[in-house]
């Protein structure tokens, strides 16, 4: 779940630019969800299941919708024509009716052409598109937001970096755990610059195995700060060495969620689980996720 920058959709067209923009992704075999009206509007995104898991796949989708009081939704399901997609889209129109939810519109996108099943007037053979050069495009361009081809990519971000995570490795030989103080200083002091040197990376990821060292490393984050330590973080997990990744993963995790970037937070969170499932901060950011709790509910204590 996700909250993007503004946008005003008017047309299948606009809705299709805006939906890699505010994932930060081309979705690919998905379906999407933009809400409107409700407590605090949210899009979300869940894999297209096969058709004997399509309840399953909608309750992740309503739920969320539920709790939120999402007035009126439109989904986009990318895929091709076929039983998977047929199945998801009569199942959310169904589910989604039945709870009171307006559905406004659902297209299906593939191979460059959308398609809306059930509105009046729109050919069967689909309409071409290309948002290439969209004005939202344009304006995720100025708001520094990328937009990469699929979730592959976004998620090749977090991939190590082999000469980075060597240096760091061999500095983690000969250091001592940074103490949860000197975590949050050395934090504070990094966060314009964005890297944290080889020795200090390697002092605060030893840290970070103890949880309040690893408190220490999410306590001052803030909204505004947030993207600030996104870079940081991202940063830290590229040069992590594979037994010390998922504190720094779990905690970036926290911040991309905090930025606004659920992709990117659900990334880092997958990151943080593959080398510990068992990571509570990366749990509890999945339940935020999934749950679609806005980052205005954050509070620094």
């Amino acid at each position: 779940m996700t909250r993007p920058t503004t946008l005003t959709a008017r047309s299948p067209e606009d809705v299709l630019a805006a939906v890699p923009v505010v994932l930060g992704f081309e979705p690919r075999d998905s379906v999407v969800m933009l809400t409107f009206g409700g407590l605090e509007a949210f899009h979300a995104r869940v894999d297209l299941p096969p058709p004997h898991a399509a309840d399953e796949a909608v309750a992740l989708l309503l739920d969320p919708a539920l709790r939120h009081r999402v007035e009126r939704v439109v989904f986009v399901v990318y895929a091709d024509d076929g039983p998977p997609a047929r199945t998801a889209i009569r199942r959310l129109r169904r589910s989604f009716t039945a709870a009171g939810i307006d559905v406004v519109e659902v297209l299906r996108a593939a191979d460059g052409r959308w398609y809306a099943p059930g509105r009046p007037g729109a050919p069967p053979t689909g309409v071409p598109y290309d948002v290439g050069d969209h004005r939202f495009r344009a304006q995720a361009v100025l708001e520094g937001i990328v937009v990469h081809g699929s979730r592959a990519e976004l998620e090749a971000v977090l991939r190590p970096r082999p000469e980075g995570v060597a240096a760091v490795a061999e500095a983690v030989r000969r250091a001592s755990p940074s103490p949860p103080d000197e975590i949050a200083d050395l934090v504070d002091t990094r966060l314009d610059a964005g890297r944290l040197p080889d020795p200090e990376l390697a002092r605060v990821l030893l840290g970070l195995t103890d949880p309040a060292g690893r408190d220490a490393a999410w306590a001052a984050l803030s909204r505004d700060a947030a993207l600030r330590h996104v870079r940081l973080w991202s940063d830290a997990v590229q040069r992590a060495p594979d037994d010390l990744v998922a504190a720094p993963a779990a905690v970036l995790a926290l911040a991309a969620w905090l930025a606004g970037h659920g992709a990117f937070a659900w990334c880092a969170v997958d990151r943080a689980r593959a080398a510990d499932p068992d990571n509570t901060l990366a749990a509890l950011v999945a339940d935020v996720l999934t749950n679609a709790v806005p980052p205005s509910a954050w509070q620094v204590a």
